[in-house]
């Protein structure tokens, strides 16, 4: 999948370390670290370069944590994604986590990649950092904490818990393409038939086009041309049965605060992992559709 996304003209380099400690995280977790991470390489890698992905058991000691801001002392799993691009200067290193900053071109992307890597990694009381050069390259490095009992029984736990599909069909719709194809891949695992969009163009045009409309609507709030709203009004005035479930990097409170969503809508937060899509998407479907004034 990843070839697949930085494309034929860049080298991926796997490089994994032997018998690597165990960590607690949601497998598709680490697939949307590695898709965002890649995804922006692909973008500074000016035609032919190189991608190399790491793994390695590293400590962090209290004079490693005192050069960088927030860091703990400890055990951890170190990630790291490397680039020969352009690579970034001091000031825009400083802005790179943040929601919706971006420095590619309008509509070439929502600046939430790199924001979406920074919330999964906190999310799992993990680190990252950044180092690069103009000229030079990027690396990207991900420190999650080692776990050294009760994973097994947790992962085992949560798998069983999972509310899985009834063949049901899910327009996915998502601008950034590796989180689609993630996505994708997580409703498939889950039981459910899934087109995917790629923008709401092209949702619009599949449901006017398809005989067999589909039964829920998975969507991204924030998108160019058109924001998951307003393809939802569009959609449901072709299809009045459709529901819908909204996605996005912003809390709920924040997205209705700004006035993008309702406060009833469906809504799930991202990162999510592969569970908490499963509950959110069958709560959805489920859920009787409240009748029009």
């Amino acid at each position: 999948m990843l070839q697949h996304l930085i494309g034929e003209d860049i080298k991926l380099i796997w490089s994994p370390a032997a018998k690597i400690w165990p960590i607690k995280i949601d497998p598709t977790q680490i697939d949307q670290i590695l898709a965002n991470l890649c995804v922006n390489a692909r973008d500074a890698i000016d035609g032919v370069g190189r991608l190399v992905i790491e793994s390695a058991n590293t400590a962090l000691d209290k004079a490693y944590c005192a050069k960088h801001q927030g860091f703990v002392p400890g055990e951890y799993v170190r990630l790291t994604v490397s680039d020969d691009g352009v690579g970034m200067d001091a000031e825009i290193q400083k802005k790179i986590f943040e929601p919706f900053y971006s420095t590619k071109a309008i509509g070439k992307g929502t600046g939430l990649g790199l924001a979406t890597v920074y919330g999964i990694v906190k999310q799992n009381n993990g680190f990252i950092n950044v180092h690069s050069d103009p000229g030079v390259g990027t690396t990207f490095t991900v420190f999650l904490p080692r776990v050294t009992t009760g994973f097994v029984d947790t992962l085992a736990t949560d798998a069983n818990e999972m509310s899985y599909g009834r063949n049901e069909s899910v327009l996915l719709v998502e601008d950034e393409i590796a989180l689609l194809k993630l996505a994708e891949r997580m409703l498939q695992q889950l039981g459910y038939q899934v087109i995917p969009a790629s923008s709401a163009k092209e949702a619009i045009a599949i449901v006017e086009h398809q005989p067999v409309k589909p039964e829920l609507l998975l969507t991204d709030v924030i998108m160019p041309e058109l924001n998951g709203r307003d393809l939802a009004d569009r959609l449901q005035s072709l299809c009045p049965d459709l529901k819908v479930l909204f996605m996005s990097g912003y809390a709920s409170d924040v997205i209705v605060t700004r006035g993008v969503l309702n406060k009833d809508v469906n809504l799930i937060q991202k990162p999510f992992s592969i569970s908490e899509l499963a509950a959110k998407v069958r709560e959805t479907l489920d859920t009787p559709m409240a009748p029009q004034a």
